[in-house]
């Protein structure tokens, strides 16, 4: 897309009658151009709408300072002048997003700008982090979302560098990571995408706000997201989830199916632990119709066999039907993750989410990120729920899926401040999802 510069050599050139404007005179919308098209060393492309002699007259007010790696249309910034604003708008938010070119954030970027998940009156800005390779396909997102005019997307930039691209973000949704290749042992995915999320964490801390949320979605995302945390001193460590969302969904859809009711009659579902084959989906505390699972699904063996191990291996098996993994179903799930923080909690129900263990009313090992049951006022925030159940069938899977998430942290010592790495993994429990 050719894109016009404007230099800071102004004379009294009438910009209404530019082609430049992007503005009707009946909008009432003011805006401004960005000084400089950057994307990081690769050429510019630029258009040549006035000759040296002819230069165009900058409108008043505007602010000249150039901001680097903007695209194309969201170069301008259209800003409602002051009298057209009201209590209905919001101040816009920064979100930054890794692995802005691949295929689950290819679904999640959309629902982001089109204002399903902050809100319709929510103005956002989109920060787009890709790698070297990959960068073709991000200027490829950018032109996607360009052409599909959201008003509510207020700006887009892309780059490789987090330390550009997190610059005062409030949320970061960190998708990209390795996945695991032929051969490759656990250990060493640890490795590799630790030092990844031990790269963004330092850069989240460095440039980001300073109450950033952050939600790791690259596996494994639990001990990715301690890794990033341990690494960004400066955030609140409650302000970082692990994605179990979609676990808890997948849990939801068989209690729903098995007992014959619709996804909504189904509440209060828990998955526990790691996002691994060792996540506990709770039957014991789920509800359905407000009637606790196991006084409407009385087949206790299917609620111990068959449903937990239909939640662990559901990735699996959609990737042997489909021959891709779940991008569209996961990027739905960052959006129920991300609207569980921002809406307040219905009255007597709560979420899964993989949050830092230390304090936990629960007995839980500390120092880890593990998925507990949370409730929030919509504020961001929230709070651990403390009235659940366990019994003995419950509390041993837990303790399995703590085990796992001990070894890990110890494998990952070396990324998170804490001595030598000593690997010793109880076994492989990767999901299907990520080979």
């Amino acid at each position: 897309m050719a894109v016009a510069e404007l230099t800071p050599a102004y004379t009294t050139t009438d910009v209404s009658k530019s082609k430049l404007s992007y503005v009707s005179s009946s909008s009432r919308l003011s805006y401004h151009r960005r000084l400089s098209f950057q994307h990081l060393s690769r050429p510019t492309v630029r258009c040549s709408v006035t000759s040296n002699s002819n230069k165009i007259k900058a409108p008043v007010g505007v602010d000249p300072t150039p901001k680097s790696d903007c695209y194309g249309v969201f170069c301008l910034t259209y800003d409602l002048k002051a009298e057209d604003e009201t209590k209905s708008w919001k101040k816009m938010i920064n979100v930054a997003v890794s692995g802005a070119a691949g295929m689950i954030a290819n679904h999640l970027l959309f629902k982001l700008a089109s204002g399903e998940v902050f809100g319709p009156d929510q103005p956002i800005a989109l920060k787009l982090l890709g790698s070297e390779r990959s960068f073709g396909a991000l200027e490829g997102v950018a032109m996607e979302l360009e052409d599909s005019l959201y008003p509510l997307l207020r700006e887009v930039s892309i780059g490789i560098d987090p330390y550009e691209v997190f610059q005062d973000a409030e949320w970061a949704l960190l998708i990209g990571a390795k996945p695991r290749g032929p051969g490759m042992e656990r250990a060493d995915l640890l490795d590799i995408n630790g030092q990844i999320f031990a790269e963004q964490g330092k850069a989240l801390n460095a440039v980001a706000s300073p109450n950033v949320k952050v939600m790791v979605v690259g596996n494994p995302c639990n001990t990715n997201a301690l890794i990033c945390m341990k690494n960004a001193p400066k955030i609140p460590p409650k302000n970082f989830h692990a994605l179990t969302r979609l676990d808890e969904n997948r849990a939801k859809c068989q209690l729903a199916l098995k007992a014959g009711v619709f996804y909504d009659k189904v509440s209060n579902v828990t998955i526990w632990g790691n996002h691994s084959t060792t996540q506990v989906p709770d039957f014991l505390n789920a509800k359905i119709h407000g009637i606790p699972v196991t006084e409407v699904i009385r087949d206790r063996k299917w609620l111990e066999e068959e449903f937990t191990q239909v939640v662990q291996t559901r990735g699996g098996v959609l990737i042997k039907k489909w021959g891709r993994s779940s991008a569209a179903s996961t990027a739905v799930s960052i959006v129920d993750a991300i609207r569980s923080l921002v809406t307040p909690t219905p009255e007597g129900d709560w979420f899964s989410t993989g949050v830092y263990t230390n304090g936990n009313p629960y007995g839980i090992a500390e120092g880890i990120v593990f998925s507990m049951p949370c409730r929030s006022k919509g504020d961001g925030d929230y709070e651990l729920v403390k009235d659940v159940i366990f019994d003995d069938y419950l509390w041993k899977r837990i303790k399995k899926s703590e085990d796992e998430l001990l070894a890990e942290k110890k494998c990952v010592a070396h990324l998170t401040g804490e001595g030598i790495a000593v690997c010793d993994l109880p076994g492989d429990t990767m999901l299907p999802g990520e080979m």
